[in-house]
């Protein structure tokens, strides 16, 4: 596009010299000069002449804008810790007994979806959540949907909120299947 208009350019500044009255002869002309004054015959630009320099306007003036507009879409995807990554988080926990049952307590109704590290499916139709603060939720999810379907992760697309909604927000796995989180509870250490 810029060749295009600098060849028009150099088009539109020769074009002046074509369009001039050209002397028929040196002797009609020194007849002219004998005469007197007449109009000057011109050279180079004239500025009455007005299509060349109405083109180097129109080349040289700004274009008209025309309103873009750009979706970008997020998708985020959580998928399960490799085996050696989970051995590495165990080494690094502190060396106490581990607790032998888990209580479940009532969690709110969304999970921040920065925080959730991986995810594992369990035999009970639910996946467990494990988050950056070191907690473990359990996501029940609607009937017609297995959680076995979710063992290579999930993916979700990302809210203005950033967080992970029961009844909103879809859980894509990587076999095609879609599901919706019908609720969240926490797994907490039981007292003996």
């Amino acid at each position: 596009m810029k060749r295009l208009i600098a060849i028009l350019a150099c088009l539109a500044l020769l074009l002046p010299l074509f369009a001039a009255p050209m002397p028929v002869s040196v002797a009609a002309q020194d007849a002219r000069e004998r005469t007197g004054p007449q109009s000057p015959v011109p050279l180079g630009f004239d500025q009455t002449a007005p299509a060349p320099f109405r083109m180097l306007d129109d080349a040289v003036r700004n274009m008209q804008q025309h309103q873009v507009r750009i979706e970008q879409r997020v998708i985020i995807r959580v998928s399960p810790a490799p085996p050696r990554a989970r051995t590495q988080m165990m080494a690094d926990l502190p060396r106490r007994p581990m607790p032998r049952s888990f209580a479940e307590v009532e969690h709110g109704d969304c999970v921040d979806i920065d925080s959730i590290m991986g995810v594992q499916p369990t035999r009970d139709n639910r996946l467990l959540m494990f988050t950056r603060q070191r907690q473990i939720i359990a996501a029940s999810l609607e009937q017609s949907c297995t959680a076995s379907a979710f063992y290579a992760g999930f993916y979700v697309e990302q809210n203005e909120d950033g967080r992970l909604c029961v009844a909103r927000d879809q859980l894509q796995s990587r076999a095609g299947a879609a599901c919706q989180v019908a609720g969240f509870t926490r797994l907490v250490a039981a007292s003996q």
